[in-house]
């Protein structure tokens, strides 16, 4: 295969990647994050400079003020460079792409060295940006979630388990005060118990069931790993599990639509990753010997 083959391929694969990106991408269809581009983390800054030097023994100031400011910043960052690394990726792959084709077909092959010079810049340009793109939806996708958060719970609904009469350990407790350990992030949201389920969705309609009769208060776990709970089932012996109380039964799928989102842009994010150094690599290599397209 001939170097101007492979700089087209390269070209046509960043803009392939990038045209389905941007219409799965979770910012730019609206379906998470309408206003992480104005969110006001200046305004968490200075409220974060103000408490840190406090004394902290519940790490109230870790995981309050301090994870409200990183959060912002995250999650606004991330915003940004959806718009910006899709946007240029498209232009890239578009431009490269149709210059690779007039070369191929012998038009202005006394340009070659410069179509070279272009899609080494490029290339470059656009793997900087889709790589610190990728860093932040990976780094949102594992660690944040939206403000209609649901708490952690195993494949069977479940965030505690009796240890002892009377006593539950919970499952997801991190250290004292860290109650964002007990909310599933966007990359749990892919999971069958944070979406529609036949079985639990009859289960919180009979008032009988075991869902129903151990439902409990996640909030215990904030603070303890071990705590007390009297709930029992309804042949009278304590349950074996506790379930997160639910507001409401899940009755579609939309958490799972937006864990794919992340996890599909994040996954062609790294293939443009690719693409962009393809590019970047035989642009050089056209620049040096432009005879060889």
């Amino acid at each position: 295969m001939s170097k101007g083959l492979i700089f087209f391929c390269c070209s046509c694969a960043i803009l392939l990647f990038t045209i389905i990106n941007f219409s799965v991408g979770p910012i730019v269809s609206k379906t998470v994050g309408r206003n992480w581009g104005t969110e006001n983390c200046q305004f968490l800054k200075d409220n974060y400079d103000d408490v840190k030097d406090n004394a902290d023994p519940l790490n109230a100031i870790k995981y309050g003020e301090e994870w409200e400011l990183y959060e912002c910043q995250r999650k606004k960052a991330m915003h940004d460079m959806e718009y910006t690394s899709f946007i240029f990726d498209i232009v890239i792959g578009f431009v490269c792409g149709l210059l690779g084709l007039l070369h191929l077909f012998g038009l202005k092959k006394e340009f070659v060295s410069k179509t070279g010079l272009i899609g080494l810049g490029c290339g470059f340009v656009g793997f900087v940006l889709t790589f610190v793109y990728v860093i932040f939806n990976g780094i949102v996708y594992t660690n944040y979630y939206n403000d209609e958060y649901l708490y952690k719970r195993d494949s069977d609904g479940a965030f505690a388990e009796r240890v002892g009469p009377g006593k539950y350990k919970c499952f997801y407790f991190d250290e004292v005060g860290n109650k964002h350990a007990l909310i599933a992030k966007y990359s749990d949201l892919i999971q069958k118990q944070y979406n529609y389920d036949k079985d639990v969705q009859a289960a919180l309609e009979d008032s009988s069931s075991e869902i129903r009769m151990c439902q409990y208060f996640v909030s215990q776990c904030e603070n303890q790993e071990i705590f007390s709970a009297t709930n029992t089932r309804a042949d009278g012996t304590e349950c074996k599990y506790l379930y997160p109380i639910y507001g409401s039964s899940i009755s579609e799928f939309t958490n799972k639509d937006i864990s794919d989102r992340f996890l599909t842009t994040l996954i062609l994010g790294l293939f443009v990753c690719l693409a962009n150094i393809g590019l970047a690599i035989f642009g050089f290599l056209l620049f040096r010997t432009p005879l060889d397209f």
